[in-house]
């Protein structure tokens, strides 16, 4: 059960859980909690689902060796193998899929096309012909999915209808979740750089890679003031601290950053959340 719990990577969840918070809160007026709890819980799974198919194919693609700089992987340590892993993530997107049936029955085509896109995405962010987390369109997936994605199909499935708020409000939580990628992605240039993972960190350089953290860091917050959620701004500290560490830091030392990251997304998630409370 550890080595499971280890390879579903809790401390990335937030990543699923702050969009569905944040895509909640705009919709509350709407709020209907079983739709709420159905697509957190599809969120969540899907999440996993990816982590774990992760886990398995950076393995047998040769990305998670013996001088892996970051947590523990369950395949690279021999914990599980990674057929077992990759069963998991099945499973994984079964109970996905059952979360998403009531979604469907009550939001039609729309939340079809997302659960199909979402979980078709899973396997495609490290597998099949063309892997995009190989090709340097990680960050890419990640705004998409657990920005726009993430907060635009959880306000519509609530509401029916889509408004600007929540895309802005998508970039926000897609920001901070590539804040986790670019991380990940700077600790390891130099064994991706072997692996042939070509990560933007690899493509455009240290530099470049710490710019991006830092925009991606700072951006949510310009969305959140944007959207009067002033309360958010108690989570900056957090931001400042996340790219200090970013700038000064190499190798496995990056690995606090990671933490730091993703506390700074738990806290502008509950924060958001706490702020609409405060206001009502």
């Amino acid at each position: 059960m550890n080595a499971w719990l280890l390879a579903a990577r809790p401390k990335t969840l937030s990543a699923a859980v702050v969009p569905v918070l944040i895509g909640a809160t705009l919709a509350y007026p709407s709020m209907i909690w079983w739709v709420f709890a159905c697509a957190l819980f599809g969120a969540v799974f899907i999440q996993i689902a990816t982590n774990f198919i992760n886990d398995a194919l950076d393995f047998k693609k040769g990305a998670d060796t013996s001088e892996r700089l970051g947590p523990l992987r369950v395949t690279q340590a021999g914990l599980l193998s990674a057929d077992t892993v990759m069963r998991g993530a099945y499973v994984c997107l079964v109970l996905a899929a059952a979360c998403g049936v009531p979604l469907i029955l009550r939001g039609g085509w729309p939340m079809l096309a997302i659960g199909l896109t979402s979980m078709i995405a899973a396997y495609l962010y490290t597998g099949g012909p063309y892997p995009l987390a190989y090709h340097g369109l990680g960050e890419l997936f990640v705004l998409i999915f657990f920005g726009f994605v993430a907060v635009g199909g959880t306000f519509y499935v609530l509401t029916l209808h889509l408004i600007r708020d929540a895309l802005i409000a998508g970039f926000a939580a897609g920001s901070l979740a590539i804040v986790l990628l670019a991380i990940n992605n700077l600790r390891d240039v130099e064994t991706d750089t072997r692996s042939a993972k070509k990560t933007l960190a690899v493509r455009f350089g240290l530099r470049f890679a710490r710019i991006e953290i830092a925009f991606c860091a700072l951006a949510p917050f310009v969305a959140a003031v944007m959207l009067g959620y002033l309360w958010t701004l108690l989570a900056l500290p957090l931001a400042l601290l996340v790219m200090q560490r970013v700038f000064t830091s190499t190798g496995a030392a990056l690995n606090r950053s990671l933490a730091i990251a993703g506390a700074l997304q738990w806290a502008f998630g509950i924060l958001w959340v706490c702020g609409f409370i405060a206001t009502r």
